[in-house]
């Protein structure tokens, strides 16, 4: 009997522990990350498709490359147990994304106003000058 109840309790810890353990974003599957609440199939996928490229170095690089996750979602997805490097998200990581898509933002407005501007200075032309009247055409044929 003794045997039996500590069996079941040592199962009953090994299922909590593993339910609550980390998946990280680098090595995690497709199934593991859809584990996680609010990471469906199409995010999964992103992820994965993204990671392809390079493995995430932080939260600040998964929240920059992965569309559809800023910071709210970032802390959701840690409480649920997704990490990135083993690291949990932290104030910190969200201080480190708003400063990096901040800087995004304005180095792409700084190119937006250049392609502007050198736009505007090839449209612009500079005006005809005015032609000399030629010889009036007769109304009617005399």
């Amino acid at each position: 009997m003794l045997k039996t109840l500590l069996t079941l309790i040592a199962t009953l810890l090994l299922a909590t522990t593993a339910a609550f353990a980390a998946v990280d974003v680098n090595t995690a599957t497709e199934a593991e990350l859809d584990g996680i609440k609010g990471i469906g199939p199409g995010l999964s996928g992103r992820i994965i498709e993204e990671r392809k490229s390079a493995p995430f170095k932080d939260w600040a690089d998964f929240i920059g490359r992965v569309g559809g996750v800023g910071n709210k979602t970032a802390v959701n997805f840690s409480k649920e147990g997704l990490t990135v490097n083993g690291k949990k998200y932290s104030a910190a990581a969200a201080a480190k994304a708003e400063a990096k898509n901040k800087q995004k933002n304005a180095s792409a407005q700084a190119t937006d106003r250049k392609a502007r501007s050198s736009t505007e200075k090839e449209t612009a032309t500079p005006a005809a000058a005015p032609t000399a009247p030629g010889p009036a055409a007769s109304a009617s044929k005399n």
